[in-house]
């Protein structure tokens, strides 16, 4: 039934790529990245820090922990503020990732009440989930019950119309170039209200 369907979409996006762990921070190494994206040597991260060489070559070697007051005084010397110390760089490399879906070239999943289209499907560990979805329930009880699952959610509607039942607000009428973002987590069901099939766009968010 669909409440057992829907949630198996999100599965198999999520199932495509292996789950990752973050990695504890070394705050040493941090440090010395820091230090090196300034183009700086010990000696002169030290003085703009105040710190003696020798102190900020055991920080960075992890041979001490520093107090905070010597935290505070390498976030000032490096122009930063103490929690990004602990935060972990931004990806700065640009890995150019993209795929291209054709029209009617999606993976195909059909359901007694939506007929999915998953999108970019060669893609793994992606962050979204975009999928194509022709809305074949034209009333709330042909669906067992409500939909949810973790993350948020972007519907679009590109044809037709549909009528957006949710678990703790009225449902909505809405017509192609009308959006909602939503909870997923709250219970969602989505029927057709034109006398063909509506076409929307759903994006999910996987993490």
């Amino acid at each position: 039934m669909e409440r057992k369907t829907q949630p198996s979409i999100i599965r198999i996006a999520r199932e495509n790529g292996e789950e990752t762990r973050a990695e504890p921070l070394n705050l040493g190494v941090r440090v010395r990245e820091l230090r090196k994206a300034k183009n700086w040597t010990l000696e002169q991260a030290a003085k703009h820090a105040g710190l003696a060489r020798s102190t900020l070559s055991k920080i960075e070697n992890g041979q001490m922990s520093p107090t905070y007051e010597a935290l505070k005084k390498l976030a000032e010397g490096l122009q930063i503020s103490v929690p990004q110390l602990f935060t972990p760089p931004l990806r700065e490399q640009v890995n150019g990732r993209m795929d291209i879906t054709k029209s009617g070239e999606g993976n195909s999943h059909a359901t007694t009440t939506y007929e999915h289209e998953l999108l970019a499907v060669s893609l793994v560990k992606k962050q979204m989930l975009p999928y194509r979805a022709r809305v074949r329930a034209r009333s709330p009880e042909e669906f067992d019950g409500w939909v949810r699952h973790d993350g948020e959610e972007f519907l679009y509607v590109l044809t037709g119309g549909v009528r957006l039942y949710t678990e703790f607000y009225e449902p909505v009428d809405m017509r192609r170039g009308d959006s909602a973002y939503y909870d997923a987590s709250m219970g969602h069901n989505v029927i057709s209200t034109s006398p063909e099939d509506a076409m929307i766009l759903w994006v999910t968010s996987l993490n």
